[in-house]
């Protein structure tokens, strides 16, 4: 069965990383409750929910995609963007090491929510978060593995992920990767069929694949409706509390066959 490893909301929140959005009031009980819905649909889709050990005193704790790069039955440890939550991939490493077989980038800065796997190429954004040491020290890591990793410069979103996704096999057989083209050129990505998100839905760009269905937000049905007439099965779930921390739906999983 696959595995998607999570960590639950930390307490502090409220107090979380922001690069792109204005600080709101935000309520940790309200986002701990949409976190275990998105579990919920994450067991829906087929996968087996393994939580992380807590760590309730890392406000950005919750997104452990940031932590590390899974690829096969490896596991790359990301040296996180924000100095603040370098200890959670060491923690994500610890949790990690009986399952996967571990290595440690030790350059530069890179979160795992640039990384864009798309079967042996991985797409890696240049960010606040991301640089390019960082870069080149995954490369060197995946390459051995068998991985070539692309450089997606970017400036207008958080993580490369934000404003870009990929959402598997339509029903006409094509690769499909969602993207806002306003935040990402797509002329990057090699061998697969653009969707734009809907103009008026920005963040609607970020979706999980899970299994054979799509696991979406519900905030942003125009871009759903999309999904869904080239065959994708979309489950929608609100992470708009989630969301005033600039998280999306990939950040707040680990996934593994």
């Amino acid at each position: 069965m696959p595995v998607a490893f999570t960590r639950a909301v930390s307490p502090r929140f409220a107090n979380c990383e922001l690069t792109h959005l204005d600080r709101q009031s935000i309520s940790p009980e309200r986002a701990a409750a949409q976190h275990r819905a998105y579990e919920q649909a994450l067991e829906r889709a087929g996968m087996e929910v393994v939580r992380l050990p807590d760590l309730p005193t890392h406000a950005d704790g919750v997104f452990v995609e940031d932590t590390a790069v899974i690829l096969g039955d490896h596991a790359i440890i990301t040296r996180p963007g924000a100095p603040s939550r370098r200890p959670e991939a060491d923690s994500t490493a610890a949790a990690l090491s009986n399952r996967f077989e571990v290595h440690r980038m030790t350059r530069g800065r890179l979160d795992g929510g640039d990384v864009l796997t798309i079967g042996r190429k991985i797409y890696v954004g240049q960010s606040r978060r991301t640089d390019c040491a960082g870069i080149v020290n995954l490369a060197g890591l995946a390459g051995r593995l068998g991985y070539e990793v692309i450089e997606v410069p970017h400036d207008k979103c958080l993580h490369l992920k934000t404003g870009a996704t990929y959402a598997g096999h339509d029903d006409a057989g094509r690769e499909v990767v969602l993207l806002n083209p306003d935040w990402i050129d797509g002329q990057v990505f090699e061998d697969v069929f653009l969707l734009p998100s809907h103009p008026a839905e920005a963040f609607g760009a970020n979706v999980l694949k899970a299994g054979e269905r799509l696991i979406y937000p519900a905030a942003y049905p125009r871009t759903a409706e999309r999904l869904r007439a080239l065959g994708f099965e979309v489950d929608e779930v609100d992470i708009g509390e989630l969301e005033k921390a600039e998280a999306g739906l990939t950040c707040m999983s680990l996934l593994a066959d």
